[in-house]
């Protein structure tokens, strides 16, 4: 084993100790037993004894759900099928998320479209509170068509985003360089429906249409594998997962934070500059 540093081992125990902590447990499939519905007056709902939630969006409210249990590192997998149609003005949120004012916050964002024009998925990463790390990407695929899997892999070393088993981004864990991790808050995971005309759409010159709602999105087949003995808890990316990590990336990728100069006048994030 190579040498550690006495911080950096008490750091990975605290982290062990933490993760171990919270939930251990391989929670698959039913919707009753893994989630409540937080909000919505009866526009989220559960059907198909428990394998398929459903959240809907009028002009009034939309609607949300989130995990029963809290996770300290885990492998999550949802499948989702959007909103179909014109979607523009809404985003549908599945994302990681701690409480306080310093949280830790793992985001996948769907921001809908009008027919015929792609949905955009944006990832984001927030540590102690700070974000401002967005990837945004087309898919290869329509994502109303069908359900497809959206899974988030979260380790002590690395954040990594997946979408039907293809890698989209890798997010490193870089303490020793200066930039928060997420690694020592449990984390819920949540979704939303909601409208987001103000900004979603071409920066919100596309506004909702409310004669398309009720907007729907459906989730099923919900996996969250959190103990730690499993081997997604050291997993890093293969020679043939970077290749298909660097097809999205080279083929898909529509905004990138670390290629943004106007945005940090500065100077790039510190992680932008890392290898």
């Amino acid at each position: 084993m190579p040498f550690l540093h006495a911080s950096s081992t008490i750091s990975f125990l605290f982290s062990l100790l933490l993760s171990l902590s919270f939930t251990t447990t391989y929670a698959t499939g039913n919707f009753y037993q893994n989630f409540d519905i937080t909000w919505g007056d009866g526009r989220a709902n559960i059907l198909d004894n428990g394998q398929l939630l459903t959240l809907s969006l009028d002009k009034a409210s939309g609607s949300g759900f989130q995990s029963k249990n809290e996770y300290l590192f885990g492998n999550i997998d949802m499948q989702l099928k959007l909103v179909p149609g014109n979607s523009a003005g809404t985003v549908t949120a599945y994302y990681l998320s701690s409480k306080g004012s310093n949280w830790d916050e793992v985001d996948f964002e769907f921001l809908g479209n009008v027919s015929g024009q792609p949905y955009i998925l944006r990832t984001n990463v927030f540590g102690q509170g700070k974000g401002n790390r967005e990837q945004q990407f087309y898919l290869w695929f329509d994502p109303t068509a069908d359900f497809h899997t959206y899974s988030i892999l979260w380790n002590p070393q690395r954040i990594i985003f997946s979408v039907d088993g293809t890698p989209i981004r890798e997010f490193k864990n870089m303490e020793s360089k200066g930039v928060a991790f997420p690694n020592n808050q449990p984390m819920r995971l949540y979704s939303s429906l909601w409208n987001a005309d103000d900004w979603a759409t071409r920066g919100g010159l596309v506004k909702t249409d409310w004669n398309q709602a009720p907007f729907i999105a459906s989730y099923r087949n919900f996996n969250a594998d959190a103990s730690s003995s499993n081997a997604w808890y050291s997993q890093q990316l293969d020679s043939t997962s970077q290749q298909r990590l660097s097809w999205v990336q080279n083929n898909y990728m529509i905004y990138n934070y670390c290629n943004d100069t106007k945005r940090f006048p500065q100077g790039l994030p510190t992680e932008c500059n890392a290898s």
